[in-house]
């Protein structure tokens, strides 16, 4: 294959579809959630990811698997778990097994703010959709996110 292989030049126009797609969703999303909750879409989705965590084994998620699931550096995941810290969204404690291990949950402010959010987030996602549906180079993407069906 050359640079110039229409099977290349075709992958990476499938590529930068994806990316367009993404970004616009995310920027949707975003104006959505910082006009309406004072939140960013990674402080929806940490939140989000958290408050799934439960007390039964392996329900307590460690940073770097919040850092997976968020789609963050480790480095980036704890700043950010700082910042909703700090606003008093989630609070941090040891894990009673392994006195290394830091765990982090959701407060009942966070689980309120989240709640608040989450018909927003699910309006702005919607609506990000359906702007790129009637888009022919994004329709066939939003047509395969809709019929996704994958476990949060």
């Amino acid at each position: 294959m050359t640079a110039t292989d229409p099977a290349l030049t075709a992958l990476a126009q499938g590529w930068c579809a994806l990316s367009l797609l993404h970004g616009r969703i995310e920027a949707h999303i975003e104006r959505a959630l910082q006009a309406k909750h004072d939140l960013s879409v990674r402080e929806y989705s940490l939140l989000d990811v958290l408050s799934r965590q439960h007390d039964d084994e392996g329900g307590h998620l460690q940073m770097k698997q919040v850092a997976d699931a968020v789609v963050l550096s480790q480095s980036a995941t704890t700043r950010l778990v700082t910042r909703l810290e700090d606003r008093g969204l989630l609070e941090r404690y040891l894990c009673p097994t392994d006195r290394r291990g830091i765990y982090t949950n959701v407060t009942d402010a966070g689980l309120k703010l989240l709640e608040e959010a989450r018909p927003t987030n699910d309006a702005a996602l919607r609506e990000a959709l359906d702007q790129a549906a009637t888009q022919p180079e994004l329709a066939p993407l939003v047509r395969v996110v809709e019929t996704l069906n994958v476990p949060a």
